[in-house]
């Protein structure tokens, strides 16, 4: 069985992306995944499955649309991607606080990626790995031209975005036991 985390893209606790963690957990534990645990209030999850990662994001995608009528773009990987993701960080001595993951859907085509950081986004950093979007804030996110709109905009995919604080975090919880 793997331990997924698992995002959703844009989930508020009010508004049109309305979904509630305490009865998201509990519908997933009915759904069959095991351990099911959440980490604040915008969409963070985790959980235990056999389900492969696409079965999985189906799984979740299709229970929010049933139980919470919300149209929500679901990413999950497995403790180790995640892992991966802050060991393949490329600004390592940056503060955590100024730095944003932006995981994307699938890897996006190179020649997008090309275009995407050929136009350049000073003061602010952005590197691409694979299928992540590392953003180093000059101030703040909120200021970021890089923003997640922006980046599913060029790159032509799905993506999520999080402070680097909270994969961090997410990583700690999904090898709790």
């Amino acid at each position: 069985m793997n331990t997924f985390v698992i995002l959703l893209r844009g989930v508020t606790p009010t508004g049109k992306n309305k979904v509630l963690m305490a009865p998201l957990r509990a519908a997933l534990e009915q759904a069959g995944l095991k351990n099911v645990r959440t980490y604040i209030q915008s969409g963070n999850l985790i959980a235990k499955t056999n389900l492969s990662q696409a079965r999985l994001e189906k799984l979740v995608h299709d229970l929010i649309s049933e139980k919470f009528d919300g149209d929500i773009v679901v990413l999950a990987r497995t403790t180790e991607q995640f892992r991966s993701i802050l060991t393949r960080n490329p600004f390592k001595k940056a503060d955590p606080a100024r730095l944003y993951v932006t995981l994307l859907a699938t890897s996006p085509e190179k020649l997008l990626v090309k275009e995407f950081l050929a136009l350049g986004y000073s003061p602010d950093q952005v590197r691409v790995i694979d299928n992540v979007v590392y953003v180093l804030c000059a101030t703040q996110y909120g200021d970021v031209k890089a923003n997640n709109n922006f980046i599913e905009r060029k790159l032509g995919v799905a993506a999520t975005t999080r402070i680097y604080n909270t994969i961090a975090k997410l990583v700690e919880l999904s090898t709790e036991t």
